[in-house]
């Protein structure tokens, strides 16, 4: 598997977290420049950001949980040389599966569509470890 085509979901993952981080951090300031919370409500992390303000956070929050596993699982196939075509679909779903959940998210924001998502992308992405941490033991005991 090349590292070019391992890479490109790790490479849209990543669009999706800085996308949703300069989001967030445009309607911050925004909601502080309007006088919509004081700047001293949300120094020490406060939960005082409007409803809106906080939905963009908590989307850009969930992209630095479950992905910090899909990066780093990606470096260790890539360095190990256990990547292939299986991880790289999977890769892509668990991926695929980040968008929507984060497109739920933004939008309805109803649990109950985005908890499937969201389960489907972490079982891919167990799915991936399993197969890594198996080749490795096989290489290794082999």
């Amino acid at each position: 598997m090349s590292m070019q085509a391992m890479l490109m979901p790790v490479f849209a993952q990543v669009a999706l977290t800085f996308v949703l981080l300069f989001w967030m951090q445009f309607l911050r300031l925004r909601a502080v420049r309007h006088g919509l919370v004081p700047a001293y409500a949300v120094a020490l992390r406060e939960p005082n950001w409007p409803a809106r303000v906080t939905q963009i956070g908590n989307a850009y929050h969930n992209q630095l949980e479950t992905p910090l596993l899909f990066y780093v699982l990606i470096l260790l196939a890539m360095v190990t040389q256990t990547a292939d075509s299986i991880l790289l679909v999977l890769s892509w779903l668990f991926v695929a599966s980040r968008f929507v959940h984060a497109y739920i998210h933004l939008t309805t924001n109803r649990i109950g569509a985005r908890a499937p998502v969201f389960l489907v992308g972490a079982i891919g992405l167990a799915l991936m470890w399993i197969i890594v941490a198996a080749r490795l033991t096989i290489a290794f005991t082999g």
